[in-house]
């Protein structure tokens, strides 16, 4: 026989009753706004119970082991809108690739960003990408449009160091058929790799690499991972319905912007460098230069 029991009052974050005035407060309205039901679920049990642990994240199945009477407590629990996100973060996470895309088709196709609701590679692209930044499944929508266009025009103005050099290294690689293309399997493998050699060539690293990377591809200077969005945009033809900017488009203003600006610097050989360094090295070591000659030597090379 089942058993009914009455929880203290649920507030709002102000701590007065719960009411319409706090935000959605049906099941469909939270529906429409991207919570899952797992989620949902996971959280109303934390208010008012807990089970003397430090979990928060609970499937039903956990909840249905754990649950007792005896651990609900008497204060009034408050209804915390940024917990639930959280807590729906986290389910969303803990996906697997497939259901999320699943989840995402509709939404994105309701939201009007695609042309239809079917799970696509273009969906599946999308999906890995935003997987890691969403709390609800509407986020996913303006991370999607947004990775479609390419602001460089807005972003111009503040752009990073390096910026010029890796700019023109994105363009020759593009116009010379050597960097990667975006729809083909393994690309996220091999943006890295292309990337590792551009530093190597113009020796730069870290954020002196990555960040003129992210703006000449994606023309922003924050957002999801540069491949990913790279392989989402390539993915995109036909269907979507929001504009997009293909790489083809982007390499040209890119060109057209790094026109206006100070001409790419000379490239450097980098083996070629090495091997200078090595032999002024090794005649040092070998007493045939002196330290003082062989650190002015080493500055005037590396110049």
């Amino acid at each position: 026989m089942h058993k009914y029991a009455h929880l203290s009052l649920v507030l709002g974050e102000d701590r007065s009753k719960l009411s319409k005035r706090h935000g959605a407060t049906s099941v469909d309205q939270f529906r429409k706004e991207g919570f899952l039901p797992e989620a949902m679920v996971n959280y109303l049990c934390l208010l008012g119970w807990n089970d003397d642990t430090e979990q928060d994240i609970y499937s039903v199945g956990e909840l249905t082991d754990a649950f007792s009477l005896d651990r609900v407590t008497k204060s009034p629990a408050v209804f915390d809108m940024k917990k639930l996100r959280w807590v729906n973060g986290q389910h969303l996470r803990a996906l697997p690739p497939d259901e999320f895309a699943a989840l995402l088709a509709p939404q994105l196709h309701e939201l009007g960003v695609t042309t239809a609701a079917d799970v696509t590679p273009f969906v599946h692209a999308a999906s890995a990408m935003v997987a890691e930044k969403v709390e609800l499944l509407n986020d996913a929508a303006p991370l999607v449009t947004a990775a479609m266009a390419y602001p460089l025009e807005q972003t111009i103005e503040e752009v990073p160091d390096n910026f010029v050099a890796v700019g023109h290294a994105m363009v020759e690689a593009y116009r010379g058929g050597t960097l990667p293309d975006p729809a083909a399997d393994g690309f996220d493998a091999a943006w890295k790799a292309w990337a590792k050699g551009v530093g190597k060539q113009l020796g730069v690293k870290g954020k002196g690499l990555f960040l003129p990377l992210r703006v000449a591809a994606t023309g922003s200077l924050s957002g999801p991972d540069i491949p990913a969005q790279l392989r989402t945009v390539a993915l995109a033809g036909g269907q979507v319905a929001c504009p997009v900017v293909p790489l083809a488009d982007r390499i040209d203003q890119l060109e057209a912007a790094l026109s206006t600006m100070a001409p790419a610097p000379p490239k450097v050989d980098t083996a070629a460098l090495d091997e200078k360094l090595g032999l002024l090295a090794r005649a040092r070591d070998g007493g045939a230069l002196s330290e003082s000659i062989y650190d002015k030597a080493k500055r005037d090379l590396e110049k």
